[in-house]
């Protein structure tokens, strides 16, 4: 038999989970509903992930090596990366999705353009699940009904998944980000050249933050809210547009995106022989609001997971065999979610708690621990030295905020 395997989704969690299949020769089917879709974020990629997936010079529009944290009352706290080789790497998810599924493609997953709507889901291990599809290379934005037999799903569909409705997931908390992208005057472009800014504050997101991401020929301006109440979305992206006026000044709107982001992983990621990664799976991380990097690990992860236990296709993977990829992920990154889900709670509760968040950051030692976790996507084990003078600093700076008071 040659084991048959579907990926519904061509974001980075789709199109990597489709890649490692394909190159291990499984017969891979690659699903994605709009071939120009991109989904709405702020676009930052960490320097692991360019060179652990391979992404080309070209895919990154700006290597920003300097972050600017802006608390409530506009105070501003630089923080610059030292080593000249390190940078966040900035992209448009058009350019960075498409590469990622054309790649799939080129190594023999078969791309189809439809919309995912139903499943048939057998009643034991061995039979096929039958997805039921509307194929709009035929027939165009109504296209045509048709459906596939397979052994294998991964729903790597977003936020919205309907795989995971399918399998019975379950349901998460999930915020809103909005961004406008704006072309701003060359001269004031080149402010952003290398440099990203975060913007805290009730008046920009009541438990998030706000952002000005500089792009290859625009600044991407947006808001993370759990609030999800359009005239509370349209009030928190006004708030961001006002604190960066006098920056974006000359500006011209080019596009408006908005789009759910989870808060935390779903009850179920496997149920069967189907497996959920990505924004599907819930792996957004708290207080950064960041997954691009996640959503590529997970799929790749996943589908190492299935070649491996179906010996590269020769048998059918069981429900404890997918397993296996939820219990390393949860190894590997289990901690990162849950230091970030308290600094979250912790920092981003009251202006108060955020003006202390960006006072602390003007701390090297923080700076250092900050940057390290997030380039290389480890909660990075200070020493413990290190770690008692951050302890003692986040403390100081709660209190002089009265940010510890109920």
């Amino acid at each position: 038999m040659t084991l048959r395997v579907a990926v519904v989704g061509s974001g980075p969690a789709g199109s990597c989970a489709a890649e490692v299949l394909a190159k291990a020769g499984i017969e891979t089917y690659l699903f994605e509903r709009k071939l120009d879709n991109a989904k709405p974020c702020g676009g930052a990629i960490p320097l692991c992930m360019v060179n652990e997936f391979d992404l080309p010079a070209e895919i990154i529009d700006r290597k920003v090596r300097k972050m600017k944290m802006i608390s409530p009352s506009n105070r501003e706290v630089d923080i610059n990366l030292i080593n000249e080789d390190e940078y966040i790497g900035m992209c448009r998810r058009e350019v960075l999705d498409s590469f990622l599924r054309n790649r799939a493609a080129k190594l023999g997953a078969i791309l189809i353009n439809a919309t995912v709507h139903k499943l048939d889901i057998p009643g034991n291990n061995k039979d096929s699940y039958t997805i039921h599809y509307v194929d709009h290379n035929e027939g165009g934005a109504q296209g045509i009904a048709k459906t596939l037999k397979v052994d294998v799903i991964i729903g790597a569909d977003g936020a919205n998944s309907r795989i995971a409705k399918e399998i019975d997931a379950g349901d998460y908390n999930y915020a809103i980000a909005f961004q406008e992208r704006i072309r701003i005057p060359e001269e004031k472009l080149a402010y952003y050249n290398d440099l990203a800014e975060m913007y805290v504050g009730d008046d920009v997101s009541t438990d998030f933050y706000a952002w000005v991401f500089p792009k290859y020929d625009h600044v991407a301006v947006g808001t993370g809210t759990m609030s999800v109440n359009k005239a509370n979305i349209k009030q928190l992206q006004a708030g961001i547009r006002a604190r960066a006026a006098h920056k974006l000044e000359g500006g011209k709107i080019i596009k408006v995106e908005a789009h759910p982001i989870p808060e935390h992983p779903r009850p179920r990621r496997v149920v069967g022989r189907v497996a959920l990664v990505g924004d599907a799976a819930g792996y957004v991380t708290k207080s950064s609001g960041e997954g691009i990097y996640f959503a590529a690990k997970s799929g790749r992860m996943c589908a190492e997971t299935i070649v491996e236990m179906s010996n590269a296709g020769a048998i059918i993977p069981t429900e404890k065999d997918l397993k296996i990829y939820l219990k390393n992920w949860d190894r590997k990154y289990g901690l990162t979610y849950k230091v970030l889900d308290i600094l979250q709670s912790v920092f981003y509760r009251s202006d108060a708690t955020r003006e202390a968040f960006v006072e602390m950051c003007s701390d090297l030692d923080v700076q250092k621990l900050t940057f390290d976790s997030y380039l290389y996507k480890t909660v990075v084990p200070a020493n413990p030295i290190t770690q008692l003078k951050i302890t003692a600093k986040t403390i100081g700076s709660l209190l002089r905020g009265n940010a510890l008071a109920p």
